[in-house]
């Protein structure tokens, strides 16, 4: 079976859309950038009335789910939370130095990925096939969950992450939490004698939650605020704006759109899509001292029910990019630790591959090195800024990869003109 088309959902004839899509935002770019505005793109924060008018507005069922994403007491080792892998001050994603979480009943079992950021997945929907074949949606990395209600159960019973051994096991310790009777309140008296379907409120709650509150989508960057008129790019961010969607430079807005969807106030800066960048293999992930051991995303190790689909084999969910300047640790694996590091890669994976791969016995490098042989070649190789060769020039220069990572950080929610 031949590799399936993983970059973008318009990939049968993608240049058309993706011109069109370029011409459109940089054309909005270029009329905003005389708008007034100007002043620092860090991150802001809300006062305490801003939260507590936040609060009253969410549903009953929504305030539950932010006490039990804040409790760490609702797993095995009594000090590891929802809230602890996807930390709000880095855009509800991963806090850790390290490239994965270390969970387990004893926070000593590293886990396989980088913990995701969870902003904006409220726009997200089920996992399913487009009429192409493209795989689009889901939950998690590799999508195997169909809802965010489904995501939030998946943590709780994980031996690497909150490691309870079942669902009676987690709602023993939600019976004995400050907020016990609250939530007999919203599901009934008897909720908590009735283990799986306690179970199933809480990661309702959590779901009412990453919905409601507009801590998850809050649409506060400064691309948001050029966008409404109220800020100007810099001539940094503008030509950063224009590498992103150019097809023959960046090519970033193929799978990461700059212009808003149906169905959400703002562009998402994902078509919620897979791809297969061949990143490169990461020792620092306890699972890889195994050389037979592979994270095939689509097709495994975590998903199983498309393993037989070999042509999915690497392939991993797009993110949104708003917020990626305040993340520690990118791609799946966390394999690199910078914005700048990302974009290099991206631009010179095949004209320099040395720099991104080890070498073998003969001194070529082992191109990605992080899929088993024989399914290497489902790594993308075929759209900018992929197609070169070693020796060509990369699609970007160090000025330019420079003048994208300027842009990207207008992607920071929080931002005050």
């Amino acid at each position: 079976m031949p590799p399936i088309a993983t970059h973008c959902r318009a990939r049968a004839n993608p240049t058309p859309r993706r011109w069109a899509a370029f011409g459109a935002a940089l054309a909005l770019a270029l009329q905003l950038a005389g708008c007034g505005g100007g002043g620092s793109s860090s991150p802001g924060t809300a006062g305490a009335t801003q939260a507590a008018t936040v609060a009253q507005q969410l549903s009953p069922a929504a305030q539950l789910g932010e006490l039990i994403f804040k409790d760490p007491t609702l797993s095995a080792s009594g000090r590891m939370a929802c809230a602890s892998c996807h930390d709000a001050q880095r855009g509800h994603a991963s806090p850790f130095d390290t490239p994965v979480a270390l969970g387990g009943a004893g926070l000593d079992q590293p886990g396989l990925r980088n913990p995701p950021s969870l902003r904006y997945l409220r726009f997200n929907g089920a996992f399913h096939f487009e009429p192409d074949g493209t795989p689009m949606g889901g939950f998690f990395w590799d999508g195997r969950a169909a809802t965010l209600q489904e995501q939030a159960r998946g943590p709780f019973l994980n031996a690497r992450e909150m490691a309870n051994p079942d669902a009676q096991s987690v709602v023993a310790k939600l019976a004995a939490a400050p907020y016990a009777a609250q939530f007999r309140s919203v599901f009934g008296d008897a909720i908590l004698s009735q283990p799986d379907a306690a179970f199933d409120r809480m990661a309702f709650a959590l779901q009412r939650y990453q919905q409601e509150d507009p801590e998850f989508a809050p649409f506060t960057s400064k691309f948001d605020a050029v966008t409404a008129g109220r800020a100007a790019f810099s001539p940094q961010e503008l030509n950063g704006l224009a590498l992103f969607n150019r097809p023959d430079k960046g090519n970033c807005a193929a799978c990461h759109p700059s212009t808003r969807p149906a169905n959400a106030p703002g562009a998402l800066f994902t078509d919620f899509s897979y791809d297969n960048l061949g990143v490169p293999r990461n020792a620092a992930i306890a699972a890889n001292a195994d050389a037979g051991f592979f994270d095939g995303g689509l097709c495994g190790a975590t998903r199983t029910d498309l393993a037989a689909r070999t042509d999915l084999c690497g392939a991993f969910k797009v993110p949104s990019l708003r917020n990626v300047a305040l993340r520690k640790h990118f791609f799946h694996n966390g394999v690199f630790g910078s914005l700048e590091q990302v974009i290099r890669f991206y631009v010179r994976r095949d004209t320099d591959p040395q720099l991104w791969y080890p070498l073998d016995t003969l001194g070529d490098p082992v191109a990605y090195d992080d899929l088993p042989p024989a399914l290497r070649g489902n790594v993308n190789t075929s759209e900018g800024p992929y197609n070169r060769r070693p020796g060509q020039a990369p699609a970007l220069t160090d000025a330019d990869i420079d003048d994208l990572a300027s842009f990207l950080r207008t992607l920071t929610d929080g931002y005050t003109p």
